[in-house]
């Protein structure tokens, strides 16, 4: 009986050790793609920073022109 308990033992480690490794490329897959994910969103706003910028402004100006109550 006891060598069913060290083959048990052993085949348990193997197992969690394999869960582990899955954890560990997981991680560094979702590292991955928020990386992606911040390279994408920055190229973007540098693309449509100068018309949200003029947008802005000018919702600013058309703002300034209300009065206030």
């Amino acid at each position: 009986m006891h060598g069913i308990d060290r083959y048990l033992n052993r085949w348990c480690n193997a197992i969690r050790a394999r869960a582990e490794l899955q954890e560990g490329q997981a991680l560094i897959e979702y590292a991955l793609i928020l990386g992606l994910v911040a390279v994408l969103t920055i190229g973007v706003l540098q693309a449509i920073g100068a018309n949200v910028s003029g947008l802005l402004n000018q919702i600013s100006s058309s703002m300034s022109s209300v009065s206030n109550p």
